[in-house]
């Protein structure tokens, strides 16, 4: 009999920046993000988790913290934040100073649209056409 693989839910992703000021300034008050909190738990060492609109899936970007270190700013890309009406989330999104790229359609109702984070992150808006 195979063992049932326990529930995993996808919560926290790291993001390599080489300034959490610029990063942080950039996914709260550009992006929307929620600051979930900004710690300095020792010195040297500072957390800042920031969670998008709606998202059961945050990002954290650290300094101090083992492997945060030896991470690469700019590395992380393709991250995707899945949106219901991506004409208005892009729209939104260069309101509040993103350069975003431009829309991209696929057959099948699929959008897409890029943007970088300071460090050169990349994150896609993605989204995908309900069937009615």
């Amino acid at each position: 009999m195979a063992n049932t693989v326990p529930a995993m839910r996808l919560q926290l992703v790291p993001i390599p920046v080489a300034d959490i000021d610029r990063a942080k300034a950039f996914y709260v008050d550009k992006l929307g993000f929620n600051l979930d909190h900004d710690v300095t738990p020792s010195e040297g060492v500072r957390v800042v988790q920031m969670t998008p609109p709606d998202s059961a899936c945050s990002i954290v970007v650290a300094t101090g913290v083992g492997d945060f270190d030896d991470m690469t700013p700019g590395a992380v890309k393709g991250l995707h934040l899945v949106v219901d009406d991506i004409v208005s989330a892009r729209a939104a999104l260069i309101e509040r100073g993103v350069a975003m790229q431009a829309l991209i359609e696929y057959p099948g109702g699929i959008k897409y649209a890029g943007f970088a984070d300071p460090d050169g992150n990349t994150w896609t808006l993605q989204e995908i056409a309900t069937e009615a």
